[in-house]
């Protein structure tokens, strides 16, 4: 039997339409589910962020206190396996002030001071100790570097190789450095690729886009913010909607950000990190909700599949129902939370300076840049199939809410009790 033409312009459409659903949510599933086997995702799975704050010692030339991944550093330095397994902050202390020379050896070989073209001869300013940084163990190394004397270039080159990938433990590991030398305050990040910073040159503009890859990477490369903006995506019907919680969003992260990154506030990562999962789960159950089985219809909704435009329902930008105040509401509350998860992951500590704004700021353009960028491929698709198949559209979005719940319900437990 032979379709009739427009039967079969239809039955093509519509098999074209549910490629494109099925495509949306085997994307979003394939997402899911490798963020779901990465662990807690704070952001890091395989990676690992150092820190290194320099200043103009007393004693010596250059003081340096480097802040370490403490298993990881006791790994790299080959240690025993006590030495890494160790547990809480006095053990720790323990295993490093025994182990003090081989993690002192360790450090000072991939990070090197030099002051023109000179290295500068480092020295153990002390056992190192034990500590934390957003709910993981940290060690912090400190270290003084005697340079040599009659550097006519009044400059300072800071040097980093640690954890390279040689190693095997991690990759592309980053050392987010600040100084205060040479008559200039800043901020830089060490990669393999750059993994260096000369002080007392005043690279202001290669510094910030530094801050604005960082930005990008932090947003594209961590699974809980990408799957809270994924949420938001499809439980957002119309430009306004996503525009609106967007912006919501942006505003509250951008808040709590930069005060909590310039030390104004602070919060534990115990406490941070099992919120910011929860809030994934939140919005994507609020749009289940939305849709379930018997939920009254939404007027946005009949406005995108009536056939009539007389039963059209015009809604105006500033014409805003109750469940959408409160769904803003909820939005900005949680986007404070994960203004503090993009704080903890930048990890900065120094005192406040127009330096320091300008990097931040930079840091969260380039977040705001793959937040965008993100939005603009994904809702055009899922305005397309909602609009030309609604039923698929609304199997689409709930497949996906449904498991970016689960994906957050999973997260909450797992650092809720400490299991990631």
């Amino acid at each position: 039997m032979t379709l009739p033409a427009p039967a079969r312009t239809a039955s093509r459409r519509g098999a074209v339409l549910a490629a494109l659903g099925l495509g949306l949510v085997g994307t979003a599933t394939a997402l899911a589910g490798a963020v779901a086997t990465a662990g807690p995702a704070a952001a890091h799975d395989a990676t690992t962020d150092a820190y290194a704050r320099a200043t103009a010692g007393a004693g010596a030339d250059v003081h340096v206190e480097l802040d370490l991944e403490y298993d990881l550093l006791m790994k790299s330095a080959w240690l025993t396996a006590e030495a890494y397994d160790a547990r809480g902050t006095a053990a720790q202390d323990a295993q490093l002030a025994e182990h003090a020379d081989e993690v002192a050896a360790y450090v000072t070989e991939r990070f090197q001071v030099a002051a023109g073209e000179e290295l500068c001869t480092p020295a153990l300013a002390g056992d190192p100790t034990a500590g934390d940084r957003g709910g993981t163990p940290y060690a912090t190394v400190v270290l003084d570097y005697a340079c040599p004397a009659g550097d006519e270039d009044g400059t300072h080159t800071l040097f980093s190789a640690l954890f390279p990938d040689a190693e095997s433990f991690v990759h592309t590991t980053e050392t987010m450095v600040t100084y205060d030398l040479d008559d200039e305050q800043g901020s830089a990040v060490l990669t393999p690729a750059e993994p260096t910073v000369t002080t007392g040159e005043h690279e202001t503009w290669h510094r910030l886009g530094e801050f604005f890859v960082l930005g990008a990477e932090h947003l594209l490369l961590g699974p809980d913010h990408l799957l809270f903006l994924l949420a938001l995506i499809v439980a957002s019907r119309r430009l306004r909607d996503v525009v609106l919680v967007a912006t919501a969003f942006t505003v509250a992260h951008s808040v709590t950000f930069l005060l909590a990154a310039s030390g104004a506030v602070s919060a534990p990562g115990a406490v941070v990190e099992p919120v910011i999962a929860l809030s994934i789960a939140a919005v994507a159950a609020g749009h289940l909700w939305a849709v379930r089985p018997g939920a009254p219809p939404r007027l946005d909704a009949l406005a995108d599949v009536a056939p009539d435009p007389r039963q059209q329902v015009r809604r105006r930008w500033h014409d805003l129902s109750r469940s959408d105040v409160v769904r803003l509401a909820v939005v900005f509350g949680f986007g404070l939370v994960h203004g503090l998860g993009f704080a903890g992951a930048l990890g900065l500590d120094e005192p406040w300076s127009w330096g320091l704004l300008g990097s931040l700021l930079v840091f969260n353009v380039g977040i705001e840049a793959v937040q965008l960028g993100i939005i603009a491929v994904l809702f055009p698709l899922l305005v397309l199939v909602r609009r030309r198949a609604p039923r698929t559209g609304r199997w689409v979005t709930a497949a996906v809410a449904a498991g970016v719940a689960v994906v957050g319900l999973f997260w909450f437990a797992q650092r809720v009790l400490g299991l990631g």
